[in-house]
């Protein structure tokens, strides 16, 4: 029996591109990826961190959504899209009404619910980054290895970098076989002595795997978009 040969990152980041929406809001950007369908495939799911989307959740701002390999652009305003949001695990997915988009038929494995990556398993991310001059004009891809899990958190640390833009941008490793996606980019954790790298946090899909499981119809998740008094306290912070 001939044994498969293990996808290359250069592989695997080429299919992951496909999934991928730059995020533009009037106060941030950020980086989604298509992560979940719903009603027949008319809703489409679009996965970010939450910090990226927060303020024009917050204040009813806009969102531009474009998409990588054709580069069509769709703005979201309040009424058109719905935005569940984990402030804990710095999470969101944007949901909308997929119209015309050119998006591929189906989403990316996802690890399964109550699964984590082991240590020093090799992990590849996508996003913008904001870098002069390039500004997040261009997809950049990066990668290093898992360096531990964080069980409160529901969280990794990896040993790579995370750039303003790239974040919401999706994590993935690849097996023999497969590509899985682990969770999307949150945040850059510095060494406290500001001389050396630090560590990229990488937020789990609890969250996702959550909000997947409830999308059904447009107007009844619309319904289920809302946040008690004391959340929004605590993102408004």
């Amino acid at each position: 029996m001939v044994e498969k040969k293990k996808i290359e990152w250069k592989d695997a980041a080429e299919k992951v591109k496909r999934y991928i929406f730059k995020i533009t809001t009037p106060r941030n950007l950020g980086t989604g990826f298509l992560c979940a369908y719903a009603n027949n495939k008319k809703i489409c799911g679009i996965a970010t961190a939450a910090h990226v989307v927060k303020d024009s959740y917050l204040w009813e701002e806009p969102i531009r959504l474009k998409y990588h390999i054709s580069g069509e652009e769709k703005i979201l305003r309040n009424p058109d899209r719905i935005i569940f949001m984990d402030h804990k695990l710095d999470s969101a997915i944007i949901l909308f009404m997929k119209g015309n988009l050119r998006l591929p038929d189906e989403t990316l494995n996802i690890l399964p619910e109550k699964r984590h990556l082991k240590v020093g398993v090799e992990v590849g991310w996508l996003g913008y980054p904001a870098i002069s001059p390039y500004i997040c004009n261009n997809l950049c891809f990066f990668s290093g290895n898992n360096s531990c899990w964080i069980e409160k958190d529901k969280a990794y640390l990896v040993d790579g970098v995370a750039i303003n833009g790239v974040s919401g941008g999706p994590a993935f490793f690849v097996t023999r076989d497969s590509i899985k996606i682990i969770g999307s980019v949150t945040a850059y954790l510095p060494n406290v002595t500001g001389l050396t790298p630090g560590l990229a946090m990488i937020s789990s899909l609890e969250h996702y795997h959550s909000v997947i499981k409830t999308i059904k119809d447009f107007e009844e998740a619309k319904e289920k978009e809302t946040l008690s008094t004391e959340i929004k306290e605590k993102v408004l912070k």
